[in-house]
This record gives C-alpha cells, structure tokens and sequence, in this order.
C-alpha cells in the first residue's frame, strides 16, 4: 500500500491547526516537572556546574535529531496517527499497532497518569485536600491495600476535566493547551531573565577541572535523566491530521518548538548554578523551589511551586489533545475497537477515543505510583523511536519516489545518532530496571492475539484489512 494523501476518513476531522499550534504543542507536551526537579539528579551524577549545563544543550540537540527525522516522516504521512502512521507504511500494520497497544496500555496512558501523579502532589502544596498524604480511603485487596491519596484525586480530576474540554472540539482543546503553554513559558523566561539580574549567590566556574567521580558512566546515566525531561517532542505528528498545512507546519513546528524548549532549559540550569552550589543542588529534591526561595525568598519559592502545577497541567492539556488521534487511526484501519473510529458530527473530535483514553488513564492513575508508571514508559516509547527512526532508511529505499515535501537536515547523519540515542536509552532501561522492562515487554507481546483477533473481527464486517 502506498497512500499519496492522507486517508479519507481524516476528512472528518478539521483542518484547523497552524504552524503556531504545533510549535506550541511541540513546547507544551515536553514541559512538565523535568525543568523544576531532574537538575538536582543530574546534580549528583556529574557534580559540575559546567556539564550540568552542557548535558542540558547536548540533550536538546539530540531531541532535535529526532524532531529533524519525524519532520521527514511527518510530510511524507500527513495524516493523524503519527508514529502509528509511520510504522505501518514502513513495516506492516502489525508493527504499527504494536506501537498503538502499548500507547494505549502503557505509553500514552501511562504518561498521562505519571503527569497526573506530579499534579496532583504539587497542587496538594496550595490545597491541603489535594495532599498525597492525605489518604482518602484504604481498601484491604487480597492480602495488600488499595488506597487512594488526595494526590490521586486531584489528578484524575485534572485529566477528566481535560478529556471533556478535548471532547468538545479541536479549538477548544487546542486553545486551552496553548493559552496554558504560553503562561508557563511566561512563567519559566520569567524566573529565568530575574534569576540572571539578580546578584548570584554563586559564581559558577564553567571550565573548571572535572572531579574524579565525573565518567562515562555517571554521564550517560545524566544524558537518560536529561532526555526524560526532553520527552514529549513528538506529539505535534500526531495532529498531522487536523493540520491545514501539515507538509509544511508540522516540520516547522517540530523544530521551533524543541529549539524554544531547548533555550528555556539551558538558561534555567545557567539560573541554577548561579543560585546554587552543585552540593546543594545535588541535595534538594525540588531544585526549582531551592533556587528561588536562595534569590527571591519564601515568596519565589511558593510562586515556582505554582508555575509546576501549571506547568504540568499543560502537558496534560497537550498530550490528552494530541495521544488520542493514535487509536482514531488505528479503528479506521480495522485494528482497535471499532466504535473509537467514530469521529463526532457536530464536534468533529474523535470523542469516543477521548473518553477511552480518558476513562483508562483515569485508572491508571489510581493504581500505582509515578515512578513505577514512567519506568513502564520511557522503555516502550525509546523503542519505538528507534524503530521509527530506522524507517527514514528504510521508505527511502522501498518508496523512492513517494513525495517528501521536505528531507531531513544532514542525512544519513542527523538520524543515525538518532536512533544510537533511542538505543541507548532502551539498553540503558533495560540494565537499571530489567523488571519494569520485561513487564513491559510482556504487555507488547499480548498485542499479538489482541491484533490477529481484530484482523479477523474486520474481514468478518467486510472491512478491508490494513
């Protein structure tokens, strides 16, 4: 199959989506809590106030890398689905609906409960009720307990609100994730430009001697942590669908918005070491916080503890926008319920898939904690990126002559360290955590009878297979 257009049932959605929207979807989806906490892991792994900066930079090229690659694969399969897209055309549908049934049980779900759980510890700090030791109800479940925190609460409460602002419309689900994402860039250039005219604290010395504790190792356990905090890049392709120029908006928002991101974290790190000594960094938890309250006192500190709750809440805004596109595509190929396929006549959103989305991440939430969550995720979602930066190689030599609008910056270069990067991140997860990354190995292989199971379900309705 080789499609020269999007497929027709994205004529459903609306094409409402410019250049502007992606870049500040790009931004909203990677700024949560990473800019506000992960600096004082790195703080610990490389206690040099020069790398730490350096590793920040080097974390954003290598995110560019990779929005350089899926702008290629993005004009190439304009349409909603993304890395579901790109993965059938280059492999065979069963390999994109592998991506698609682990977004929906692990990636996508498990990301937006692990978004909700820092919410809502955050939110607990403003209102008590919201508190992830207050512990709403313990129930005793066949030998261990169940309980559910005002953590929890608070963050399922955001997602539902969320999935029914996204259920209403493309604008407003879009215009509610932008104005969010646009107060907290506001808030983070805010803290950076007063935090760098203030008198510092410290002077940091950039080229000074490594320490003997600083080595391969400990950097690329940093460069793990660091692309953690970069994580979300992609969710623009995605709405591929639902943009008006998509050959041309998606590239440009891609690299505008990880470039946008790359600046804010680089000068919030430069903010930090000016605030702070790298043993004191490497000591606090909320290095955020730590920061403001050493130059603005008691009253910057609270005021940083507000811009993460909204700061996390945006990125819930963005990917609950963005994710649900994924099993739109994926019913319309006749490989996930069918009824998710269903796009809304008035409201002309994939509703259904919203509120599955939604009603399962909602779960999520409530079952575990932020850690256990995001190890599930960043192992499935690396390997799928290795994947799908092979697949420039691979259309490039099985579709030469399919249109691309536009061609990826320094081929075969740029994706090449790419997918090394990806690869690292896997082999990495797989090392530090074998457990987490078995299990979510395990819930990939139970995709293979969910899939062959469907393929059946739709040559029985007369569907024609993907």
């Amino acid at each position: 199959m080789e499609p020269t257009a999007a497929r027709t049932a994205d004529e459903g959605l609306v094409r409402g989506l410019g250049a502007g929207d992606a870049a500040l979807v790009t931004i909203g989806s990677v700024l949560g809590t990473a800019v506000f906490i992960t600096t004082a892991d790195v703080a610990r792994l490389l206690p040099h106030p020069g790398l730490i900066v350096a590793v920040w930079a080097l974390g954003g090229a290598l995110t560019l890398a990779g929005a350089l690659t899926y702008a290629e694969l993005g004009a190439m399969f304009p349409e909603a689905g993304g890395i579901y897209v790109y993965l059938k055309e280059a492999y065979g549908p069963l390999w994109g609906f592998l991506f698609g049934w682990a977004s929906f049980l692990i990636i996508m779900s498990g990301g937006l409960a692990a978004l909700a759980a820092g919410f809502g510890e955050y939110l607990g700090a403003f209102l008590p009720f919201f508190s992830t030791s207050h512990v709403l109800f313990a129930l005793p479940v066949a030998g261990w307990t169940w309980s559910v925190n005002g953590g929890q609460l608070g963050g399922a409460l955001a997602i539902a609100f969320l999935t029914f602002v996204n259920y209403l419309g493309l604008r407003e689900g879009a215009g509610m994730q932008n104005v969010v994402t646009v107060v907290k860039i506001g808030s983070i250039v805010g803290f950076a430009l007063f935090g760098l005219m203030v008198a510092a604290p410290v002077a940091p010395h950039l080229a000074a001697p490594l320490p003997p504790s600083v080595t391969g190792s400990a950097l690329g356990v940093a460069m793990i942590a660091v692309l953690w905090g970069y994580d979300g890049w992609y969710g623009a392709t995605f709405l591929a669908g639902e943009m008006r120029r998509p050959a041309r908006d998606l590239p440009w928002g891609l690299l505008t918005g990880t470039l946008a991101v790359t600046v804010l974290y680089v000068l919030m790190n430069v903010v930090y070491v000016r605030a702070l000594p790298v043993e004191a960094m490497a000591a606090t938890t909320r290095i955020g916080e730590t920061a403001a309250a050493v130059l603005f006192g008691p009253t910057g500190a609270r005021l940083v503890s507000l811009a993460v709750v909204f700061s996390t809440f945006g990125c819930l805004a963005s990917t609950i926008l963005y994710c649900t596109r994924i099993y739109l595509a994926m019913a319309q190929d006749g490989v996930f319920f069918h009824s998710l396929a269903r796009i809304h006549p008035r409201h002309r959103t994939p509703t259904r898939s919203i509120l599955a989305q939604g009603g399962w991440a909602i779960a999520l939430t409530f079952s575990g904690t932020y850690e256990q969550l995001y190890t599930y995720v960043v192992f499935a979602v690396f390997l799928f990126h290795a994947a799908s930066g092979v697949a420039v190689f691979v259309l490039r030599r099985t579709r030469p002559g399919h249109p691309r609008p536009y061609r990826v910056w320094g081929y075969p270069v740029v994706p090449v360290v790419f997918i090394l990067t990806a690869m690292a991140f896997v082999v990495n997860t797989l090392v530090e955590r074998p457990m987490e990354s078995l299990w979510g190995l395990g819930l990939l292989a139970l995709g293979l009878p969910a899939y062959f199971s469907w393929r059946r379900a739709g040559r029985t309705r007369g569907a024609a297979p993907p």
